[in-house]
This record gives structure tokens, sequence and C-alpha cells, in this order.
């Protein structure tokens, strides 16, 4: 029994790799498309449509932090190539070249495999989606020998809600459905014992679709023995608000830098670097990304006068933080004074320093 579990966790991590590059993939092609790095272009009297220069594209993403170097640009581009998410417009190349080709990712362009594979991510997508509204109530903290997991869903529930929202016919195919997404690695049992089944079993989503994936996670392959935190303020924002089957996201667009001015413990300077309390709070984009209402990260109130006391502990620090194409990489919460809830470990307010302060500790 274990044995089969371990094998249908290895290919399980394998599907769900060649998801991430998906997903990767379609996040990129939204942002190049805001930019205006994918387009219409003529060579020799031909218009090509929504394609981008393979040269140009290089220079992006090395300027959008996205890459280091050339080579690893072309690395990380060519995994998409082999994925067959971009494809040279004439398909005459194989390889990714820094020199000025066209280039086209298959969904600009209707050439995009739907095999059964991305099938089943793509519907477990539109699961996820529905799952996570505010309106759902299938996920909820729930215990299972002996040990409370968070955001699970009970197996049996769960198939009664695919026959409710018309997903699925009778049971044995909503059995049949929800043994392909744990074999796809989109939800798990919580402990990894059990294959899906109609039961009391408790099962989560593995995968947060909403994740906002950076280029450079395509060099590595490695598999989660856990499931993605779902309750990351680090998401990414619908498109849509509907429940079509082709579910996309957009990147948030910040403006060019924020400068901050903090207030940090003088004790914790050493361990902590330079987070903390903010004077003012920024607004990251026009509207709010999608958010799980995380745990406030504050061990007891502080006030403003506190902070600004002579004497206290804290001294004040400015902090410029020049944002990428997604964000900035940080949450604030409260008010007077408000205080960074969480830090995107790979974004820009994690490079200038920026950390997360328990102030009370």
């Amino acid at each position: 029994m274990e044995e089969g579990m371990s094998s249908m966790q290895q290919k399980a991590a394998e599907l769900e790799h060649m998801a991430e590059v998906l997903l990767t993939g379609e996040q990129l092609r939204l942002r190049l498309h805001e930019e205006k790095v994918i387009k219409d272009r003529r060579h020799h009297l031909k218009t090509y449509p929504n394609c981008f220069v393979a040269k140009e594209l290089i220079d992006w993403l090395i300027d959008h932090k996205e890459a280091s170097d050339r080579e690893t640009a072309i690395k990380l581009v060519q995994k998409l190539l082999d994925h067959s998410i971009i494809h040279h417009v004439c398909d005459e190349h194989k390889e990714f070249k820094d020199v000025k080709l066209f280039y086209r990712f298959r969904k600009d362009d209707g050439t995009f495999p739907l095999d059964n594979e991305v099938k089943v991510f793509m519907r477990g997508q539109r699961l996820y989606e529905k799952l996570m509204s505010s309106e759902n109530t299938l996920l909820q903290a729930r215990e299972e020998e002996g040990v409370k997991y968070e955001r699970t869903f009970v197996a049996s529930e769960f198939i009664e809600w695919l026959i409710q929202e018309g997903e699925v016919a009778t049971r044995s195919e909503a059995e049949q459905l929800g043994r392909r997404l744990l074999e796809h690695g989109i939800i798990q049992h919580v402990s990894n014992k059990h294959h899906f089944m109609d039961s009391n079993l408790l099962y989560q989503c593995r995968m947060n679709f909403r994740r906002r994936r950076r280029l450079m996670e395509l060099l590595t392959e490695k598999s989660r023995l856990m499931p993605e935190s779902h309750d990351s303020p680090f998401c990414l924002r619908k498109q849509n608000h509907d429940n079509r089957k082709h579910t996309s996201f957009l990147s948030v667009s910040p403006t060019k830098e924020i400068k901050i001015v903090s207030a940090v413990r003088r004790s914790s300077m050493s361990s902590c670097g330079s987070s903390g309390y903010f004077s003012s709070s920024p607004t990251l984009s026009s509207s709010p990304p999608v958010l799980c209402n995380p745990k406030s990260v504050l061990k007891r109130p502080v006030t403003a006068d506190e902070l600004l006391m002579p004497g206290a502990p804290y001294v004040r620090k400015t902090f410029t933080i020049v944002g990428d194409a997604v964000g900035w990489g940080f949450v604030v919460r409260g008010s007077k004074p408000c205080h960074i809830q969480a830090v995107d470990p790979s974004g820009p307010a994690a490079a200038a320093g920026m950390k997360i302060l328990n102030l009370g500790v």
C-alpha cells in the first residue's frame, strides 16, 4: 500500500511540475501582453501577429530581475519551448536563441496542445477558484487521527458539491474526478496515506493556482511534500470573476519605486534587519489582491506615541524599494501605526532587506 502511494506521489510530482511550467508560462504571457512586449510585427512584408523578439525578451527578463544573466534567461525560456508553451513563428528553430527571431506563445495562435493532462489541470484550476470563493464553506479546519488540518474538505461532501455544481452526474464520476485530481498533484489526502475515495477522509488543495510564480523556479524541479500555503497574501488578482473554463490571472502593475520610513526595535537590528512599522500605508494596487485573512503577526498592540517616544528602543530608517513588474512584495496592515504583515521572500522588499518584526517579543 505504502509503495503504491509513494509511486503515485512521484508521478503526481512530475505532473505537478508540468503544471507549474504551464502556470508560470501563462503568467509571463499576460505580463508580456500588458507591457506590449508581445505585439504584431512585420518582416519581409509579412505581418506576424502576437509575437515577441527573442533578444528583446531576454533584455526584458534581465531588466525585470527574472533572470540574472542572458545565459540563464535562455535556459528559462527554453523550458517554455520544450513544454510547447512557445514556439518559433515558422517552427524553424527548436532552440531558443539570443537573436532577433520571432517567437510566439501557442495560446496566442491556438496551437497549444490540449491533451488530457492539460485538461485535468484546467479543470482543477476552475474547481480551485470555486472552492476558494468567499461564498464556499466546504473548506474548514478539521481533525483526522488527532491532528488538526487547515482548509480541508471531506471527500463525501466534495463529491456532493461536484454534483450540485454540475461538474459530474453521479457519485462514481465524482470519485473518478477526485482520483484524477489527486494523481495530478492538485489535491492530496491530509497525511498522504490514502487515494481519493467516497468516504469521510479529509483532503486539501495541494496546488495554489493563485500563487505568483517566478520564472527562476523553472530551473528547480523539487517536489513538495506539503501543500502550498493558501494564506499567502502574495497572490495574483483574477482577470475575470466568472467561472469560465479558461481562467487566467493578471499581475499587479506597480509604479517605479516607493520610499518607506520605518521604526525598528534597536535590540533587533542585527537579527531582523530593517523591518517594522511604517509611517504611511502604501497602496500596492488599485484593487486588493486575493487574501485569505492570515493571522496578524503582532504579539501586542503598539501605539504611534510609543514608537516616537524619546528613549524608546526603536530607530527611524528610510527604505527605497524598487518595484518589479509584479509588485513590491510586502503587505501592510493596521493603522496608527500600520505594520508589515508579510514579506515575499523573492520580492523587491526582501531584496531591500525588509523582514517581519514582531514587536513585543
